[in-house]
């Protein structure tokens, strides 16, 4: 019985795994791992640089002292007083816009777009096939008609 059982919960997990939504998530996630890649070397290469056109390039070291005084150690951590490093959440903001922008453009838009045209060319076969329902019902009630106008006729006449 404890068999049977084990079964069921393997089946169910295969199940699980070959479900379209678990496999799309998997290609996501791996895609999006790919893609943070991408993006941190457009903000290293491009935004950094952009920043840099009015400061420092790395944008990490902008911040400002809340509580002073700020002393930083030789190793770089913090000696004294509060630090905001509102550089590092600039940066994290930025790479996180970037990222969002780049999905919409080219992922979401594209996407919901294709599937808009899907929709509409439904509509427009199931519209078709509407007035071809019609026009079908149209000619079999003039056949019918016709017959009855001609059994109509071959009666007077006898």
């Amino acid at each position: 019985m404890s068999e049977k059982k084990g079964a069921g919960v393997w089946d169910g997990f295969k199940a699980f795994l070959t479900r379209g939504n678990v496999v799309d998530l998997a290609v996501a996630v791996v895609i999006g791992a790919a893609f943070t890649n991408i993006v941190n070397s457009v903000v290293k290469g491009v935004i950094n640089p952009l920043v840099g056109a009015i400061g420092t390039k790395n944008l990490d070291s902008y911040s400002s002292c809340l509580k002073d005084p700020c002393k930083l150690a030789a190793d770089g951590s913090l000696e004294s007083g509060v630090l905001i490093q509102w550089g590092s959440v600039l940066g994290a903001t930025l790479s996180f816009v970037i990222t969002a922008a780049v999905v919409y453009f080219l992922m979401v838009l594209p996407m919901s777009k294709y599937l808009a045209r899907q929709v509409a060319r439904q509509k427009a076969k199931e519209g078709t096939q509407e007035v071809i329902e019609v026009s079908e019902l149209e000619v079999l009630k003039e056949i019918r008609d016709a017959l009855v106008a001609q059994r109509g006729s071959g009666h007077d006449g006898s």
